[in-house]
């Protein structure tokens, strides 16, 4: 089976306060993004990775690779305006159209062993596999005027890597924008496909705010 991994870096990390983008900050021994991307090749050596970056960050991609001798194997794809056109610019880099592919955001540097695997299994099988988490806070229902309880057990956080079959991403990817694609899973929603939750994991955390990094740093000290 051909597996494909998508890693899409494109953020400039505004809320994180600052001019450098957050998947370049260092956390540990070397900057978050390569982070993500060491932990999907010790988990699956034999994975394709396309990581996806704006054009302005390349040059400086290349030069923390060497500063930091990075050397796992991966293709560079300038992204688009939109998450939607930068998957849609690494899926056509993809001449193959047979296989598994996940996307992943670089500043999730922390999925699990057992949820990468997963996901590549689960989506060999029934096309896809998100992974998920229940909600633990209470939550309400914002209405025109006022807003009302909602029955939290009904709703789940979606992470990522969002793993699809190949040819079926790439179906979904040809269909016009939308505003309400936020992410992989609502693409491919919109052709009519059921999409498989999978159980995610905690620490797989999207690294947005000073304090998310943090958390990080600390959990790193851990392992």
């Amino acid at each position: 089976m051909n597996k494909f991994l998508i890693v899409v870096a494109g953020g400039k990390g505004l809320r994180m306060g600052g001019e450098l983008p957050k998947q370049f900050m260092i956390i540990g021994d070397k900057p978050l993004l390569m982070h993500t991307l060491q932990q999907f090749y010790t988990i699956q050596p034999d994975i394709r990775i396309t990581l996806v970056l704006p054009k302005d960050h390349i040059t400086y991609w290349n030069t923390l690779c060497k500063k930091y001798r990075f050397d796992i194997p991966c293709s560079i794809i300038e992204g688009g305006n939109t998450r939607f056109q930068s998957v849609k610019n690494a899926l056509n880099s993809i001449s193959e159209t047979e296989g598994v592919v996940a996307i992943h955001d670089g500043v999730r540097p922390f999925p699990a062993p057992q949820v990468i695997k997963n996901a590549f299994s689960t989506a060999l099988k029934t096309g896809s596999a998100i992974p998920v988490l229940p909600l633990t806070d209470s939550i309400r229902f914002i209405l025109p005027k006022g807003s009302k309880v909602a029955d939290r057990s009904s709703y789940r956080i979606v992470q990522t890597p969002q793993t699809f079959n190949l040819a079926l991403l790439k179906q979904a990817y040809s269909q016009p924008y939308d505003e309400l694609f936020t992410d992989d899973a609502s693409v491919v929603e919109a052709l009519g496909k059921e999409i498989t939750l999978i159980d995610g994991n905690r620490e797989n955390i999207k690294i947005t705010h000073p304090s998310d990094l943090l958390w990080a740093e600390t959990y790193l000290k851990r392992q």
